[in-house]
């Protein structure tokens, strides 16, 4: 993470958050002053080198603001007089959405699990299990040997049997005890009980009508400062909830020739500096699925054989006033 500044007329901070930068490269061809430098992104990514992906030469940054502006992933911001131009209307925006539909929602926590960014704040509150069964249950410790079987075959986990041998094989300390809470009145126990000890009745169908119909609550929500658009949450999503826009359109292929080829698991540089877990090793050739891939780059520039292209064919970022800003961010949809 670095922030330079330059004060006069205007106060100019450049920052960089190296937390959210994928190693693109992105920043460093848009930079009209050639300031900022991709790091070794294949070692850091490997946990080999601590550094940062990116770096400044603050003698020769023009603080123009441009890098911040390409940057699809919130990695740098420029700010004039402590604005962000990311707030201003009179510079470049990228017009992408990563959101959840709170209606369409059920809380079923996919998304969170899949996430390869931990961009996702997900919080699920169930209903408590003991207010969804009616039953009865109790165990006549004078017929219980304590053996377990019922505490072991528990599918509610419910049952807790403490059976304590003294040296003289007199047992001293048996308790047999129920959580009803957990209890599901499945009948398990009594089943299994070789002394027939447990009486256990179910009456959750007797009662149905009385039981109110199980609500789960919570809170899903993607944080925009992390989320790299890879769209695993929207397509995992078994309700449509997930709204995400990718920041390119285009395409990426893998090219090989004469002594250029992939080598697969020996290598696997694109896989590890990947954000987006969009990249797999297949039959000892490099796969990227497009359905998780945001066309970032990052493979692109960290691959040693040089035989990743990426043709970007557009890109969301809108509001691009000047003529000169749009000749270099039109640079981005070259081939790569």
């Amino acid at each position: 993470m670095f922030n330079i500044e330059r004060k006069g007329s205007e106060h100019r901070v450049l920052s960089y958050k190296d937390q959210n930068c994928v190693g693109c490269g992105i920043c460093c061809e848009v930079c009209p002053t050639d300031s900022l430098r991709l790091g070794p992104t294949v070692p850091i990514a490997r946990g080999l080198i601590e550094m940062d992906l990116v770096s400044v030469n603050g003698d020769s940054c023009a603080f123009c603001g441009l890098c911040s502006s390409a940057c699809p992933f919130a990695a740098l911001d420029l700010t004039i007089d402590n604005v962000s131009i990311n707030e201003s209307d009179v510079y470049p925006k990228w017009d992408v959405e990563c959101s959840v539909n709170d209606e369409d929602c059920i809380y079923c926590g996919r998304c969170n699990d899949v996430c390869p960014q931990d961009s996702i704040i997900f919080k699920r509150v169930l209903p408590d299990r003991s207010a969804l069964v009616r039953g009865e249950i109790d165990i006549d410790d004078e017929k219980c040997i304590f053996c377990s079987f019922c505490a072991d075959l528990c599918p509610a986990e419910a049952i807790t049997v403490k059976n304590v041998p003294t040296a003289t094989n007199d047992v001293v300390g048996n308790s047999i005890e129920v959580d009803v809470s957990k209890c599901i009145f499945c009948g398990v126990c009594k089943r299994i009980c070789p002394e027939n000890a447990i009486r256990e009745v179910c009456s959750t169908c007797m009662y149905s009508d009385e039981i109110d119909v199980p609500e789960v609550t919570g809170e899903t929500f993607i944080a925009e400062s992390s989320c790299v658009s890879c769209s695993w949450c929207s397509e995992i999503c078994p309700k449509d909830a997930i709204t995400i826009t990718k920041p390119f359109e285009g395409k990426l292929e893998l090219i090989e020739e004469e002594e250029k080829i992939c080598k697969g698991e020996s290598c696997h540089a694109c896989q590890d500096v990947c954000p987006c877990n969009a990249v797999e090793i297949v039959d000892g050739k490099s796969f990227t699925n497009l359905d998780f891939c945001n066309l970032c780059g990052a493979c692109v520039t960290a691959c040693p054989q040089d035989i990743r292209v990426l043709s970007r064919t557009a890109m969301k970022l809108e509001n691009i006033n000047s003529k000169s800003w749009s000749e270099i961010l039109d640079t981005l949809l070259a081939g790569k």
